[in-house]
């Protein structure tokens, strides 16, 4: 066996690298995961315990609003204020190779030489939701890491992004003056999942009128006594003006929740999602593919040959596995 295959499956070894803030056992890791090897029940035992011990901070919003810039900006207030900081940056895949077409963040290099920070990107892969499927088990492969905080940028793909709620524990909805995002907020649903508002490049005409429309907004929503408001900010990331407000609205929402119990039902729900996903997953590989022999191969004859009903034949599909 090449060194290289064996270093990448001796897992106890690895995780202990990666314990030890070693960004080449890190990026092992994750690597694992993208690449679903057969190896992941056996990182995920080893890193249940570390379950939960980082911050999880979504970023999304439409291409454009400086998503990159901002996280930059909170990867340098955050390592001032001594937290260890990792970031999934989640791109757009590449048709030809089906990797990350941005790579690494040009602008977070400066960042690279930090031992307290690790930088990832990853591809999408056609996954909608603007997060790739490897996501949630890259969090948990950088909380082993001890990351205090985990940002996660996502893919600026519009009405689908509202998945990133169902892996932070606050979610950032960046918007920006003049490029009509506070109405194509409410279109794609990103009001209810908004726990903080940044209106970055606050610096450019009508950032008054976006401020305006989006408390409003606001205003609108039905919550009871006790209930989140999401905070609005004012930035402008590429000056870092605003973001210790950025960084204060994160930190009064963390406080909330964890007062509220919202924290333990928010990481619950995100658990739940998480099993869900990786059991659907594994029942489609034990239920076979089309080809010819299958069960479900057999079973979809008979549907299209109006034979059998298609709930009727996912009832014999199921008693199958």
């Amino acid at each position: 066996m090449p060194r290289e295959a064996a270093r990448v499956r001796d897992i106890p070894t690895l995780i202990e690298r990666a314990r030890a803030g070693e960004a080449r056992a890190v990026a092992r890791l994750i690597s694992l995961v993208e690449d679903g090897a057969p190896e992941l029940p056996e990182v995920a035992a080893a890193l249940a315990p570390y379950a939960g011990s980082a911050q999880v901070v979504g970023l999304t919003g439409a291409p454009g609003v400086g998503k990159s810039t901002t996280t930059n900006e909170l990867v340098r207030a955050l390592r001032a204020a001594g937290r260890r900081v990792g970031v999934l940056a989640v791109d757009p895949s590449s048709p030809f190779t089906g990797g990350a077409i941005l790579g690494d963040r040009i602008r977070m290099q400066e960042h690279t030489g930090d031992p307290g920070v690790y930088i990832r990107s990853m591809s999408s892969r056609g996954q909608l939701g603007g997060l790739a499927a490897a996501t949630p088990q890259a969090v948990r492969i950088l909380e082993g890491a001890g990351c205090d905080v985990v940002l996660v940028e996502t893919v600026g793909v519009g009405q689908a992004e509202v998945e990133i709620a169902s892996l932070a524990d606050t979610t950032l909805v960046l918007v920006a003056p003049g490029m009509g995002d506070a109405i194509q907020a409410v279109k794609a649903g990103i009001l209810e999942i908004a726990d903080v508002f940044v209106i970055n490049k606050a610096d450019r005409p009508g950032v008054d009128n976006t401020y305006r429309d989006i408390q409003g907004m606001l205003a609108l929503g039905e919550r009871g006594p006790g209930e989140w408001r999401p905070q609005v900010v004012r930035a402008v990331a590429v000056r870092n003006e605003g973001i210790d407000d950025v960084v204060a609205a994160i930190e009064k929402h963390r406080a909330w929740m964890t007062d509220s119990g919202q924290l333990t039902v928010r990481r619950e729900k995100r658990a739940a999602v998480e099993v869900e996903a990786i059991a659907l997953g594994t029942l489609r590989a034990r239920m076979g593919s089309l080809r010819e022999g299958t069960p479900l191969s057999a079973l979809a004859g008979r549907v299209a040959a109006g034979e059998l009903d298609p709930y009727a034949a996912a009832e014999e599909l199921l008693k199958t596995l």
